[in-house]
């Protein structure tokens, strides 16, 4: 039994080698293999998509590994299989027969490589099947207005280089590309590849020219970008509210902003290095944005409440609206129940009711010795109850200055919270 198969292998071997050499006496691989030159020639066309290997959004270049099978009949590599003791097929290097000239019209490689050199399997009647892998880069118009949760269509389009439509004519082996063997990829998910064929005259010819686009839909896996740049950003921004609620004599109410925005400004160089510069704003920069005017916006409150905050004795009083919008109403819509100094320090009100006290029976006293006292010791006494009378007006005036700035550091807090929690509640929106 092992010498009739190793007879047959040699048999085998002596017919293929028979058979390449009648088949290629006459043989020539620059024409076009057909029997007239009228006859269009077609050629099929299937890919499989292996895999994603790089989308490069900042330079719109998609790279993808490929599978590409071209199927077509060479009308003068025909056999009869029962002259070459029934060899149907052969495999040989590409090199030596006609080749279509197809190519990628979107290509972007800088180097320009085309598809492997294979071997091609003939058959008997003439069929043709030449299957190669190739690493394509393919221009991609990346439009990234939702970043990070965007989706993106890349477009192959295949088609010969030289020949028209009426030499040789090209055609979808399958309505889509075979996804069978596609490799997950860990940033893009793939819906879908479909195929559609087109034939467009160009401006330089007369002749159609007809190619096959494949349209690859990608969708991106947003968790990478939700954890490392939106949930940080998110979590900076609430602290931005807060420089409202910090006590005026700390001292930090201006710091703590400039430090947010500061954050915030490196997450925003993060995402403006990643994405290409086109005018399409992406959302998450345009969420970088929005909280970085309202830092800003709440800063330069704080700056003007601050100058509230700390009035000196020389300030105007508190004008009667002002007392009646900010230290009623609003001190009730802001939860301000008792606007007075600091938590720690003691009840003012008291203190001054003692002080009070105290300068009135000093009056009295000094009243009842008026009598058996000079003019000047009068004098001198009237003349402390009135510091203390207007070192109690200065108290009063700045203490309601203080208090109009606690309500308002309140209100503008409470204004800044629902803004903060809106806009990000619009972006997690998007996420879901």
């Amino acid at each position: 039994g092992l010498i009739k198969t190793h007879h047959m292998r040699i048999s085998f071997g002596k017919y293929a080698q028979k058979l390449l050499s009648d088949l290629f006496t006459n043989y020539t691989s620059a024409l076009r293999p057909v029997e007239d030159t009228n006859t269009i020639l077609n050629v099929t066309l299937q890919i499989t998509l292996s895999q994603i290997i790089d989308m490069d959004e900042r330079n719109q270049v998609l790279t993808a590994y490929l599978w590409i099978r071209q199927v077509w009949v060479d009308a003068h590599l025909k056999w009869n299989k029962d002259d070459y003791d029934g060899l149907d097929t052969i495999r040989i290097p590409s090199s030596y027969v006609w080749r279509p000239d197809i190519v990628l019209y979107n290509n972007a490689d800088d180097h320009f490589t085309g598809s492997m050199d294979t071997n091609v399997v003939i058959r008997h009647d003439g069929q043709m099947m030449w299957d190669s892998p190739a690493i394509t880069k393919s221009s991609c118009r990346v439009d990234v207005s939702f970043f990070p949760f965007d989706a993106q269509q890349c477009r192959f389009t295949y088609g010969s280089w030289t020949y028209n439509g009426n030499q040789l004519d090209i055609l979808n082996a399958l309505e889509s590309a075979d996804l069978a063997d596609l490799v997950e990829n860990v940033e893009w998910e793939v819906l879908g590849m479909p195929a559609k064929k087109n034939v467009i005259q160009y401006g330089c010819c007369a002749d159609p020219y007809p190619d096959v686009t494949y349209t690859l839909e990608l969708n991106r896996r947003a968790s990478f970008y939700v954890y490392n740049l939106l949930i940080p950003c998110v979590m900076i921004s609430f602290l931005a509210p807060l420089g409202f609620y910090l006590p005026a004599d700390s001292g930090e109410k201006v710091s703590l902003g400039v430090t947010v925005m500061l954050a915030l400004t490196v997450f925003q160089l993060l995402v403006a290095e990643i994405m290409p510069p086109s005018e399409n704003v992406p959302l998450i920069g345009k969420y970088y944005i929005a909280t970085m005017t309202m830092i800003t916006a709440s800063t330069a409150l704080t700056i003007f409440i601050m100058n509230i905050h700390h009035c000196g004795p020389d300030a105007k009083p508190v004008p009667k609206w002002a007392k009646k919008v900010i230290l009623q109403y609003m001190a009730r819509m802001c939860f301000v129940y008792e606007v007075g100094e600091n938590c720690l320090s003691p009840q003012p009100e008291n203190q001054e009711g003692r002080k009070g006290g105290v300068s009135d029976g000093e009056r009295r006293d000094g009243e009842v010795s008026c009598h058996s006292q000079s003019n000047e010791l009068l004098h001198n006494i009237e003349y402390i109850a009135n510091c203390y009378r207007d070192q109690r007006a200065t108290q009063k005036r700045t203490g309601e200055w203080k208090k109009v700035a606690k309500v308002l550091d309140r209100f503008f807090m409470w204004i800044f919270f629902i803004m903060v929690f809106f806009m990000s509640l619009l972006i997690m929106g998007k996420a879901i």
